[in-house]
């Protein structure tokens, strides 16, 4: 029976909605596409199945940050035979890991690093038992995180000998779901897909005026809510000038989190929040992936976020207990304007690309080397754009012949990808200018419809804010004071 093998191995002696019926599948043989909400615990649907099968568990993840987690996690619930091959590893430490890959259970790989010739030589040595995507909606052009590197894996897939594979993501659209299938070749695939819908977390988009009439909102939300929560931001700059000034008014255990940080110091924080050091987190979009706090009470969007999906994902993080949490986003009048600044910066210009193809019909290089150093420094690439520039010429070979067809593709793609961007980021807005049930309009999205009505649902429908309010502590009566009890209060105060 699944709910024993589940408490021997995981401690646990129930699963979470979505999951026995994913780990079923796979254990019948079937291919499996699962879109369970964050939070579900998707990681359990590939790790019981792995200790039930004889052979290695492939993890593809496309950050770094969330395999590391992953591995920690594992690693303290007694499992040693786990490991990660990303760009974390020294060379040396790469060399070690491939020559010992046998002997390891469970192996996260990022997606770039499973298309080099020695790792893809080496696992295809190995029994594959199961080969497992997660973020699998970074494989569709029309998902809205979409990774270049994703569109390999079919092809990735078909050489390792398409084994059994199991596809996760949190959110998407019907259309992504079968852009997954359908780039990695799975013609007779399982679906398992629960709602979106997360009726615990009330909905509630707050207009304002300004930057500063959101900033004092932030602090007052941030005073009166129940914690912990997180507060999310398109820019670290800001995320960091929030967090100093809540500081500043009172609020001592805040912190900001964003890629600035270096890996320590972003490993800290993240084990400050979770152990109930920090009340606060001050975020970009870098913050939550991977990280099990069930209490979160509250979700603030400071910004407006690129699309419905990775909104969902962040607002995912709160009321993982089951228990009424509330999600707040802040929108001033031409708000939209800074994430279509944010995805026009992702992508090279058209000036860029023709400066890099004039480049190259100049010169004439035998190879991809001389995109690190010249395209930063004389073509004004941020290394996002510079990244999109390789995935796209990488397998064209070289020297490059027909530049202007190649060059002609390469702009039609980065306007298609602008597109997509910009009707995303329509999309919220349009949900935010919205005059009916913020849920309902979320559910109609992924082609979903409402059940049961939920009792603070949003600011339409109605939300009873004093219910996420902190509740005053009471003090106990006749409380004798004895060593026990100042102690006591000393080291709840500290923790």
């Amino acid at each position: 029976m699944l709910e024993e093998i589940l408490e021997k191995y995981f401690g646990y002696r129930s699963f979470k909605k979505g999951q026995k019926e994913t780990i079923a599948s796979i254990l019948a043989g079937k291919h499996t596409l699962a879109m369970l909400p964050t939070g579900t615990g998707k990681s359990l649907c590939y790790q019981l199945p792995g200790y039930l099968f004889d052979g290695a568990v492939i993890i593809v993840s496309p950050l770094l940050s969330l395999m590391q987690d992953q591995v920690e996690q594992m690693m303290k619930f007694k499992e040693k035979r786990v490991i990660a091959l990303n760009s974390f590893l020294t060379g040396t430490e790469r060399r070690m890991a491939l020559k010992e890959l046998e002997n390891y259970k469970f192996i996260f790989i990022s997606p770039e690093m499973l298309q080099t010739e020695p790792v893809l030589k080496k696992l295809k040595m190995l029994s594959i038992s199961l080969f497992v995507v997660d973020e699998a909606h970074c494989i569709s052009q029309w998902g809205y995180d979409f990774r270049p590197d994703y569109l390999k894996l079919g092809e990735i897939r078909r050489q390792l000998g398409s084994p059994l594979t199991l596809a996760l993501t949190a959110t998407a659209t019907k259309e992504v779901r079968e852009d997954i299938l359908r780039s990695l070749q799975l013609h007779d695939a399982a679906k398992i897909e629960s709602t979106v819908d997360r009726p615990t977390i009330a909905f509630s988009i707050v207009q304002t005026s300004d930057y500063l009439e959101k900033q004092m909102h932030t602090l007052e939300y941030a005073q009166n809510l129940e914690k912990p929560g997180i507060i999310y931001f398109s820019s670290k700059k800001i995320a960091d000038q929030m967090a100093q000034f809540l500081r500043e008014n009172g609020l001592g255990r805040v912190m900001a989190y964003h890629g600035g940080l270096d890996q320590e110091q972003r490993t800290l924080i993240q084990q400050q929040f979770i152990h109930h050091q920090l009340d606060i987190i001050c975020a970009t979009s870098a913050f939550g992936m991977g990280i099990n706090k069930e209490n979160v009470r509250f979700v603030i969007h400071f910004h407006m976020p690129l699309q419905i999906e990775s909104y969902l994902q962040e607002i995912g993080r709160a009321g993982r207990d089951g228990l009424p949490s509330i999600a707040i986003l802040l929108y001033s009048p031409g708000d939209e304007q800074l994430p279509i600044q944010l995805v026009e910066s992702e992508l090279p210009a058209n000036w860029q690309i023709d400066w890099v193809f004039r480049y190259i019909k100049e010169q004439r290089p035998d190879n991809l080397s001389f995109m690190q150093k010249e395209l930063l420094e004389m073509g004004g690439f941020s290394e996002t754009q510079l990244r999109l520039m390789e995935e796209f010429l990488n397998g064209v070979p070289f020297p490059l012949s027909n530049l202007e067809e190649i060059q002609r593709r390469m702009e039609q793609y980065v306007e298609r990808r602008l597109s997509i961007k910009k009707t995303n980021i329509a999309n919220v807005k349009k949900w935010v200018e919205a005059k009916r049930c913020r849920r309902e309009m979320i559910l109609d999205y992924f082609n979903e419809t409402v059940g049961t009505k939920v009792a603070n649902c949003c600011d339409h429908c109605g939300i009873d804010l004093e219910m996420y309010e902190a509740k005053p502590l009471k003090p106990a009566k006749d409380e004798p004071v004895s060593w026990k009890n100042y102690l006591r209060k000393i080291l709840v105060n500290e923790s």
